[in-house]
């Protein structure tokens, strides 16, 4: 019994994870696409145990079904895996969003989690 409950923990903790997700993630080549086809992009530096990212990910949850992103790309790069993109990126920390516009960097901000000045910064990449 105490090992179904684990199983139905873990599940839960793997759907909510999920549905929290800022983005799809992201490439090396995707990252050279963006710069190289002059994209627009969103990219959340994101940890699964970070409790900033989290709060970041149902703020950009929201701002990825607003038909006014509809030419933006959502990204999420994972802090604990992607070690080369971070270099590349010059990212420091997790809960850093990366905003891109017409294949450019335009903006950048760490640890912020309200919802109007995320809306400012990710409205740089319209």
């Amino acid at each position: 019994m105490k090992m179904v409950g684990k199983s139905i923990v873990a599940s839960l903790f793997l759907i909510a994870s999920s549905v929290f997700a800022a983005g799809q993630p992201i490439t090396a080549s995707e990252l050279t696409d963006i710069e190289k086809q002059g994209k627009s992009a969103v990219i959340s530096v994101h940890a699964d145990w970070c409790s900033t990212c989290k709060a970041q990910d149902k703020v950009l949850a929201v701002f990825m079904k607003d038909p006014a992103y509809k030419n933006v790309t959502f990204y999420q790069l994972e802090y604990d895996t992607q070690k080369d993109l971070l270099k590349t990126l010059k990212v420091r920390t997790q809960s850093t969003i990366i905003v891109y516009k017409n294949g450019k960097e335009v903006a950048r901000a760490t640890g912020d989690t309200k919802e109007a000045a995320l809306s400012k910064l990710t409205q740089q990449a319209i």
